[in-house]
């Protein structure tokens, strides 16, 4: 007597359970890493040149600051919290938007910014004569002030939980003279490097 064959229908099960449920496993399994570990975000103007430039794509650590809930804001675990030169991927306060800007301030910081140059605690942050490159600690960041220095700040402290945040491109960036104080706990991530830019293809270029 011949095996009998088995319908179409039959085949089709056996194929999802042998093919597709694995291939729909590891999807689940890497959008979940996308929301909690690791993500990328394309620069979508130039509010942060030269440090990064339009089209620029940047490996974001979604964990730097604290282990997320998958898909929500929910900390599992804090890890730290964003430090003065930082660049930060965070939700605006105008509207909700991501954006990548660099947080100069944090809580206790008291601001000055005139001409587009920064004082932290009434010292410069300038590492050149001409105040184009500025110093977070250890690292120096290369300002564009062709467009001006933007609106200044004056007697600034910055309060518990918040953060300022600006754009290199200091005289062409919506940052946070415009919105406000970032929410500490709105940082989605911490950029590490842009790792493709338009003319040069990939590369890893640290931040």
């Amino acid at each position: 007597m011949s095996p009998i064959e088995p319908t179409r229908a039959q085949r089709a099960r056996r194929w999802l359970r042998r093919e597709a449920m694995p291939l729909l496993v590891m999807l689940a399994l890497l959008l979940v890493a996308r929301s909690s570990f690791a993500n990328h975000y394309q620069v979508p103007s130039g509010s942060m040149q030269p440090t990064l430039m339009p089209g620029d794509r940047v490996a974001v650590d979604m964990s730097a600051y604290g282990l997320r809930v998958p898909f929500t804001d929910t900390v599992l675990l804090q890890r730290g919290h964003p430090a003065r030169g930082d660049v930060a991927v965070f939700a605006s306060p105008h509207d909700g938007t991501r954006l990548i800007k660099r947080v100069v301030a944090v809580a206790g910081d008291r601001v000055e910014l005139v001409d587009g140059r920064l004082r932290i605690d009434g010292k410069p942050l300038a590492a050149d004569a001409r105040g184009e490159v500025e110093a977070f600690g250890e690292r120096r960041v290369r300002l564009d002030l062709d467009a001006g220095g933007g609106p200044d700040l004056h007697g600034l402290t910055v309060p518990a939980g918040k953060l300022l945040v600006l754009g290199d491109h200091r005289g062409d960036s919506f940052d946070g003279r415009f919105f406000g104080l970032v929410e500490a706990d709105s940082v989605y991530g911490k950029a590490l490097a842009v790792y493709y830019r338009r003319g040069e293809g990939l590369c890893w270029q640290r931040l």
